[in-house]
């Protein structure tokens, strides 16, 4: 034993300093990134060593539906770089629906299995069905986006070159989930990246790391692990395996002789006090593991996992690793401006360090598994997660609807067990509504399947809480349960939010809140905006005060960002106080495209997001960083806001937005005194002044002070008028370079005396006509053909041309205005 010892340290020591590849992902079950050994005080070598190569590049594109890789060939292809959506422009573009079809990737693979080795293909998603062929043959495929699969192409292979095919398409299925219902694009293709592979013939896979128990004292650890290949494998097997602290000690081992190729198990003795994971200290631990046969290493792994453990108060708070801890939430659909879903790491990436920028610790992903990317960077940086099954909407199907859904959900388990940021699995969102099928939303069925469902991730995943939103009748049936809420945007008023919040905290053990919030319309602004109680004066500059009702916001408000700040500023302060709340997720932090949407202010994209589709802040995102986030800041609201008017002597209210201890706030260099921040106090913490805007330009400065001391400051000018603007009676184009050298075009809305049309929000249609193009498609405030004006100007960036460029804006009532661009 002792012998052991010291070989397994002298080889932990020479994994320890190796190095990896930084393209190379941390996978789930079964797919960690393999390490190789090199040691010089050992007579033992690998007898394969296991490597794993991205086969993103060299790919071409073919769009048909054609059934084989021959056909698919015979017409015109593109080359293409993964990941690929062929949906990347025609999601958001102005005309109804989006390529539901199928299309083909091609390329060669130079590559031969040596004597003693698998070569394996392992996809991390294709969206939705995927067929995959080597040499014309079919040799694989998986039905069902979202999650990763396999497919060992070794038998196939022949020497030199081979072609690679795969049939990729997003038809419409029924008997798959998500429902066509779905508030989401279903995009096509091979969305995320794609490696080659290569193990031993006998080599690990399926490696399960549990913790059944855990707390501030000491860690039991379990592995489960499978064998393929066994059967083929000659000689005594064993293996050795050792966990490695955050801080790099190794700190406890086991050993197990190996006799079938089933699963097998570990168990390591308890480690003391254990660097715990949690998003203030995503501690992780190291797993290696080795296959071992007459001192030769056969196979070996390397896995990152986590120890912490959490639970709620019956119908109160959360708490982790033993200390109350508040779940501050958003959600994230996997798609970016330009790209649709198929999203380079880099931008996942900067999708999760803009959230933790923010001070989220939660983080719903809605509503279906992603890239392994996200996982990796949650692990890492500490945010916890609610992985959802791809069961939204369109109620339960046949038997064909049902196996899918319980294999999806299988794999999804599986894939992504080792991560210590997975504390709930969710079966689903909505999942009555809009049935696909007819009977379809029988909450008799429903409830059978759910069970279902609900047991199968138990016996998979004992040590996780099940959770659902918005399904009452199976709401005792899973762990976690979440009531939809919106109080201030479908119904309601978002002064309700506390009393919601307390009438169903005893209908629910263990109460989250998922999905609030509202649509901003970027550079959207009024003087009036509908208040708490759900009431607007819808003309300041009448005589008599009128002030109305508004029944529904989300159908009859004005999607200014205003209101979505107050909405926003107000919930926080509810769930940033209340001591029994578990906590809440906003919905959601990126704008992203949806088909069920045409008449938005930008069509097809739902606005609820915090940052535009392309990650630019909004002014709530903001509000969420006075309460959540750690880097001192101030903001003043708001920086899309720099045209303003109103009546001779009226005040305004202004809001700075900070997590300062105190600001002070000066307009036109005359100091309004400083404020401190009282957590809850609505609204802006207390961060409020009123004051008379002077006619012309207001200079405006914040400044944000630490135990006294000024840390930060925030900057804003204004362009304030007395005079009230008249009807609109032209739409005026100009244009401005742009710092990445292309040109701004900027549509204003005047009336007769050339003053901006403050009020103004119908469409605006651009064109053009000669050098240079405009960029559309994109979803974003400034790169959409279609959108409606924000207080009265909307603008759209142009690439520029050689030679003169014609600009068009237009509408239904304003017949077209002409720029001309040498």
């Amino acid at each position: 034993m002792q012998k052991f010892f010291y070989v397994v340290f002298s080889l932990l020591i020479g994994l320890s300093l190796c190095t990896c590849d930084p393209a190379q992902k941390s996978q789930g079950v079964g797919e960690s990134e393999n390490q190789r050994v090199n040691e010089s005080d050992r007579q033992t070598v690998s007898s394969t060593t296991r490597t794993k190569r991205n086969l993103n590049a060299g790919w071409t594109y073919y769009e048909t539906i054609a059934t084989t890789p021959a056909a698919a060939m015979e017409t015109a292809g593109t080359p293409t770089t993964l990941p690929h959506t062929w949906n990347q422009w025609d999601a958001v573009d102005m005309l109804p629906g989006y390529r539901r079809s199928a299309g083909w990737y091609v390329r060669d693979l130079s590559t031969t299995a040596a004597s003693g080795e698998r070569k394996i293909l392992y996809f991390e998603g294709a969206n939705t069905k995927a067929e995959v062929f080597l040499n014309g043959k079919k040799v694989g495929g998986h039905i069902g986006g979202y999650v990763g699969f396999d497919v060992d192409i070794t038998d196939n292979l022949t020497s030199g070159n081979n072609q690679l095919a795969v049939r990729v398409t997003n038809e419409y299925d029924r008997d798959l989930i998500p429902s066509q219902k779905s508030d989401f694009f279903i995009y096509g293709g091979l969305t995320r990246d794609v490696w080659l592979k290569t193990v031993p013939a006998t080599y690990l896979t399926d490696l399960r790391i549990s913790t059944p128990e855990v707390s501030a004292a000491s860690a039991t650890t379990k592995l489960e692990i499978s064998l393929t290949g066994f059967d083929q494998f000659t000689g005594s097997a064993g293996l050795e395996a050792e966990i490695q602290s955050p801080s790099g000690e190794f700190v406890s081992q086991a050993t197990i002789q190996v006799t079938s190729g089933g699963t097998t198990t570990l168990e390591f003795p308890a480690i003391t006090n254990p660097q715990l994971w949690s998003p203030d200290a995503p501690n992780r631990y190291k797993l290696h593991l080795r296959l071992m046969s007459d001192n030769i290493v056969i196979d070996e792994l390397t896995q990152k996992f986590g120890y912490r453990f959490y639970t709620f108060t019956p119908n109160g708070p959360f708490h982790l690793n033993g200390a109350r801890l508040l779940l501050r939430g958003t959600h994230r659909h996997e798609e970016h401006a330009g790209y649709g879903a198929a999203m380079p790491d880099s931008l996942h990436r900067r999708d999760i360090e803009q959230m933790k920028d923010l001070g989220v610790n939660f983080l719903r992903l809605g509503h279906y598994p992603q890239d392994p990317a996200i996982y990796e960077a949650c692990d890492e940086l500490g945010i916890i997660l609610w992985d959802e099954l791809p069961w939204c909407r369109g109620g339960k199907g046949g038997d064909a609807w049902e196996a899918n859904t319980e294999r999806l959900l299988r794999e999804q388990i599986t894939q992504n067990y080792n991560h210590p940021s997975i504390f709930f699995w969710s079966l689903g969102n909505e999942i009555y509504w809009l049935p696909d099928f007819e009977g379809g939303d029988d909450p008799k069925e429903m409830n059978r399947f759910l069970t279902v469902l609900n047991n199968v991730a138990h016996e998979l995943d004992p040590g996780r809480l099940t959770a659902i939103r918005k399904y009452y009748d199976g709401a005792d049936l899973v762990d976690v349960f979440s009531p939809s809420i919106w109080s201030g945007w479908y119904a309601g008023v978002y002064k309700n939010y506390q009393q919601t919040l307390e009438a169903n905290r005893p209908k629910y053990p263990r109460f989250l809140h998922m999905e609030y919030g509202g649509s901003s319309h970027v550079g959207r602004h009024t003087e009036t905006p509908i208040t708490g109680d759900g009431v607007v004066n819808p003309d300041e500059w009448a005589e008599a005060v009128s002030q109305v009702d508004v029944a529904n916001v989300a159908k009859s408000g004005d999607w200014s960002e205003n209101y979505i700040v107050d909405l926003f500023d107000w919930h926080l302060s509810v769930s940033e106080t209340a001591d029994w709340f578990a906590g809440n997720a906003q919905w959601a932090f990126k704008d992203f495209g949806t088909p069920l949407r045409p008449e938005n202010a930008i069509p097809y994209l739902n606005q609820k997001g915090l940052v535009d589709r392309a990650g630019k802040p909004k002014d709530a995102y903001y509000v969420y960083k006075s309460y959540w986030g750690k880097e001192p800041f101030t903001y003043i609201e708001s920086h899309t806001w720099k045209e303003r008017s109103g009546p001779d002597g009226k005040k305004r209210e202004l809001n700075v937005f900070s997590n300062c201890d105190e600001v002070e706030l000066v307009h036109n260099e005359n100091s309004l005194g400083r404020k401190t921040r009282e957590l809850g106090k609505y609204p802006a913490q207390g961060l409020s002044w009123e004051l008379l805007f002077e006619e012309g330009r207001n200079d405006f400065v914040s400044r944000g002070y630490k135990d006294g001391k000024m840390v930060t400051e925030d900057k804003l000018t204004v362009a304030y008028t007395y005079t009230n603007h008249g009807v609109a009676k032209d739409i005026v184009l100009t244009h401005r370079p742009l710092d990445n050298g292309n040109i701004l075009i900027v549509a204003t809305m005047r009336d007769k005396d050339g003053l901006r049309v403050l009020d103004y929000e119908d469409y605006v249609y651009f064109d053009l006509n000669g050098a240079g193009e405009l960029l559309i498609n994109y979803g974003t405030p400034t790169r959409s053909q279609i959108i409606q004006m924000a207080n009265g100007r909307a603008a759209i960036e142009m690439v520029p041309g050689e030679g003169k460029t014609v600009i068009e804006a237009r509408n239904q009532d304003f017949k077209g205005s002409y720029l001309e661009i040498e």
